[in-house]
Order: C-alpha cells, then sequence, then structure tokens
C-alpha cells in the first residue's frame, strides 16, 4: 500500500522536465530584454557587452563614452554611458535618436 501511494505521487512528477536544449522562446539574459536595457546600470561593461548583444544589439555609434546600441528587429536603441568600467546610466530611446 505504501509503495502505491509513492507510486500515485511520484508518477506525475515524471512528466515534469524542464528541456533547456532547444532556443529560448524569449530573449532575456540575467538582465535586460531585447526591448529594455535599463537593467544593465552599474553592469561592468567588458562583462556586459557580450550580453547586450545576444540580445540582439549592436553598436551603432559613439560618442566619447556614450555608446549607442540598436537592435533593428525589435526598432529599439540603448544610449548606455561608461564611467569607471561600468554602465553609469543607461536610456532607451527612439530607435531614430540611434
Amino acid at each position: 500500500m505504501k509503495n502505491l501511494v509513492m507510486l500515485a505521487v511520484l508518477l506525475p512528477l515524471a512528466a515534469c522536465v524542464e528541456d533547456t536544449s532547444g532556443p529560448a522562446t524569449s530573449a532575456s539574459t540575467s538582465y535586460g530584454t531585447q526591448y529594455d536595457l535599463t537593467s544593465f546600470r552599474g553592469a561592468r561593461a567588458g562583462q556586459s557587452e557580450a550580453e547586450i548583444m545576444d540580445l540582439g544589439y549592436t553598436a551603432y555609434r559613439t560618442e566619447g563614452l556614450t555608446t549607442y546600441w540598436l537592435n533593428s528587429s525589435a526598432n529599439t536603441c540603448a544610449r548606455i554611458t561608461t564611467a569607471d568600467g561600468r554602465y553609469q546610466t543607461v536610456t532607451m530611446i527612439p530607435a531614430t535618436d540611434c
């Protein structure tokens, strides 16, 4: 009887296995999304560039310590200013201002 109860409890859980082998359905990293990078504020610049690129952004232009990151497929742009090796300001702006 005890084994029957354990089987009844564990059997439904056997199908609850997460499949992580396929592509992710939403573009997100430990920080931002393809539509909003503001959570990168304070992050280390060198380590975060790869994550930003993984979200579909490319460095579109640079003005001093400010880089404009464009995601053309999401039609979004982020203006990121770096100071002391970290992203000091991260502002989402219209893609036309990139």
